[in-house]
């Protein structure tokens, strides 16, 4: 069977990298829930912006890890997709605060906090599968941690329809029901590009096992 540790007893830089874009994504949640506890006047994303930005470096440092190794564990499309996901993930969090910084004092009354609670555990349990990913669990293992991602989305899908039949039932009025629209969909692709890191690292388990 092949062994991916004895790849990577030489060089656990992919692991190292991949686990800190993890850590950025868990920060970028922890501050979106700051946020939304204060909508009474816009905030400074300053803290947004460098955990973001401390994410991109991240993906442009595997990027560049890619094209110097010559030989890798993992296949270097998987670290690609595995990489890509989480900065899409990290950046979307950073669109939605963005979006809602113009007009927080608009959101007052807005209940986002089923779909933040949701985001939490997705990105709680998208840290530990990559965290796992140094180790390569057994795939039994990561499909379970698959499985309660892939709940997770299922239970977030079936809050926005919820959320979203406030909206069109006329619970706003128009410019606000617009906003809030936008904002209960960038949140809802939060989860799924977590969904979509999920099952990249699946993939790569699948593929080394």
């Amino acid at each position: 069977m092949f062994s991916i540790q004895s790849f990577f007893s030489r060089d656990n830089k992919f692991f190292d990298l991949l686990e800190a874009s993890a850590a950025e994504t868990l920060a970028l949640t922890h501050l979106l829930v700051e946020l939304l506890n204060n909508r009474k006047q816009s905030q400074p994303l300053d803290h947004f912006a460098k955990a973001r930005g401390n994410d991109k470096l991240i993906t442009d440092e595997i990027s560049r890890e890619l094209v110097n190794t010559f030989v890798t564990g993992l296949e270097r499309e998987d670290i690609e997709m595995l990489s890509y996901a989480l900065y899409k993930t990290c950046k979307t969090i950073e669109k939605f605060a963005e979006r809602f910084n113009l007009a927080p004092q608009r959101m007052e009354g807005v209940d986002f906090s089923k779909q933040t609670v949701l985001i939490e555990r997705a990105t709680e349990t998208l840290t530990e599968m990559i965290s796992q990913l140094r180790k390569m669990p057994s795939l039994e293992k990561m499909k379970a941690l698959n499985d309660r991602m892939q709940a997770i989305e299922s239970e977030a899908d079936d809050v926005i329809l919820n959320l979203l039949g406030g909206v069109y039932g006329g619970q706003y009025e128009p410019i606000q029901a617009m906003m809030v629209r936008d904002l209960h969909d960038l949140l809802e692709k939060v989860i799924d590009r977590c969904r979509d890191a999920a099952n990249a690292v699946t993939h790569i388990v699948m593929k080394n096992s």
